[in-house]
């Protein structure tokens, strides 16, 4: 019995987290256990998903994991720095792709003129290879990481000299 009401805390704090950030799925894969909670109700115009990925201790009880949000929802990551660049920083965890295939050229390359709405890179999650945009425009400053690398989620993957 206390393996269930401890398995029943653990959902309710997922709901309680999708509530606080407005989320409308969750969905927690480990091996053969699999939970999906979908709630309905007014949603924001961004329809959220985060894909949660635990460690498991016993039979699908959830002790720790890691959030991963898709980047159609991520809301601006730039922040500026002090020497007045803008950063673009990775929305997900994944494997970064500077190319749309690998015989493709670059999205882009140091000195590339940059708006909010051009696409910079790839990040692969999960075998879904996410677009990231720009969010800023300008110029390319410096590129940060390397095609085929793995970054983290806000790690910065580009620096835009702003207009």
């Amino acid at each position: 019995m206390a393996q269930k009401d401890s398995d029943l805390q653990k959902i309710e704090e997922l709901i309680e987290i999708m509530k606080a950030n407005d989320l409308v799925e969750v969905e927690i894969k480990h091996g053969d256990d699999r939970i999906f909670v979908k709630r309905s109700g007014p949603q924001s115009a961004l329809g959220r998903t985060v894909t949660v990925v635990p460690v498991v201790e016993g039979a699908g009880t959830a002790r720790s994991g890691e959030m991963h949000t898709s980047a159609s929802e991520v809301h601006p990551s730039n922040s500026k720095l002090q020497d007045g660049l803008v950063e673009i920083k990775s929305p997900l965890i994944g494997t970064f792709y500077a190319t749309p295939s690998p015989d493709s050229e670059p999205y882009v390359e140091v000195g590339s003129q940059v708006d909010e709405q051009t696409v910079v890179c790839i990040i692969e999650a999960m075998k879904v290879m996410n677009e990231i945009k720009a969010e800023t425009s300008g110029t390319i400053a410096e590129i940060l990481v390397t095609s085929g690398q793995a970054v983290e989620y806000g790690q910065v993957l580009f620096r835009v000299k702003p207009d």
